[in-house]
């Protein structure tokens, strides 16, 4: 019993200083030149670095590390897909969902663009890939950081840069 009062004090911690992220980063070697990340976050002051530390313990994943810029804050983060998709959405699902309003816009949005990925590889097609677009610019950024990336300039690079996996023959004609 007492693991669930651990999960529950989690999910009111994540509430208040987590975060569910979709970055679009540029990576020229890809099929589309661009990859979608979906990423899991809680920060805190570094002397609440226990709770970080327990959520490393609950979740059986995620590393800690001072967050860039600003040393006294740590990160607890899960970015591994699979992780996210095993782990974390079952627990926002089982115990953040029931009683946010933190995460009730996004959260659908950030399962759907994770499900895409992970169980159904759209990423890897044009069409998938232009349904997470969408999904994408969907998710609230309004208080974090705004998009890079304009969708349009996006969705017209989906004809893939590397129809191929390996590298050309050569000599073969």
């Amino acid at each position: 019993m007492r693991e669930k009062y651990k999960k529950f004090f989690l999910a009111g911690f994540i509430e208040g200083d987590g975060s569910l992220c979709i970055s679009i980063k540029r990576h020229p070697k890809t099929r589309f030149g661009f990859v979608v990340d979906p990423e899991f976050y809680i920060y805190q002051h570094e002397s609440g670095k226990k709770i970080l530390e327990m959520a490393q313990e609950i979740f059986h994943a995620g590393r800690i590390y001072p967050k860039p810029g600003n040393r006294e804050v740590l990160v607890f983060a899960i970015t591994t897909r699979r992780t996210i998709w095993e782990k974390v959405i079952p627990f926002f699902e089982d115990y953040v969902m029931p009683f946010t309003a933190k995460f009730k816009r996004n959260f659908p949005i950030f399962r759907q663009v994770v499900e895409l990925m992970e169980k159904k590889k759209a990423h890897q097609t044009p069409e998938g890939m232009r349904k997470i677009l969408h999904l994408v610019m969907e998710f609230d950024t309004e208080k974090g950081k705004p998009r890079k990336h304009d969708i349009s300039e996006l969705l017209e690079g989906l004809t893939p840069q590397r129809p191929y996996a390996g590298r050309p023959r050569e000599g073969k004609n």
